[in-house]
C-alpha cells in the first residue's frame, strides 16, 4: 500500500530533521534510512505494528535504535502516517492532537 504523510506527521519530521542536523549530524543520515525502512514495512505488512489500546485503529512503530516512534492508521487507500514522535513526548492525541 502506498504510504502517506499527513501534515503534523511531515512537521514533526522537519522538527526532528532539523534538530538532529544541528546536534547529530552523522545520525541524520541513518535515521533516515531507518524512516524508509519503516515506511517500507508498513507499506507490505501495515497491520503488523502494534495497535494502541486507547486509540484502536492507530499503530505505532519504534524506530529501535533511535528514541522515536511514527504513529499511523491504515485507510481504504493508504497507510496514513499521523505523527513521527519522540518517545518520551507524550501521545499526540494527549497534547491537544487531532487524532
Amino acid at each position: 500500500m502506498k504510504v502517506i504523510f499527513t501534515d503534523e506527521a511531515l512537521r514533526d519530521l522537519d522538527e526532528i530533521l532539523e534538530f538532529l542536523a544541528d546536534n547529530y549530524p552523522a545520525v541524520s543520515g541513518p535515521f533516515q534510512k531507518r524512516l524508509h525502512a519503516i515506511e517500507r514495512r508498513i507499506g507490505r505488512w501495515p497491520k503488523s505494528a502494534q495497535v494502541i489500546e486507547q486509540r484502536p485503529g492507530v499503530h505505532v512503530v519504534p524506530f529501535i535504535q533511535y528514541p522515536y516512534k511514527l504513529f499511523y492508521q491504515v485507510t481504504s487507500s493508504a497507510i496514513e502516517v499521523l505523527h513521527v514522535r519522540h518517545a518520551a513526548r507524550r501521545e499526540p492525541w494527549d497534547e491537544g492532537g487531532h487524532r
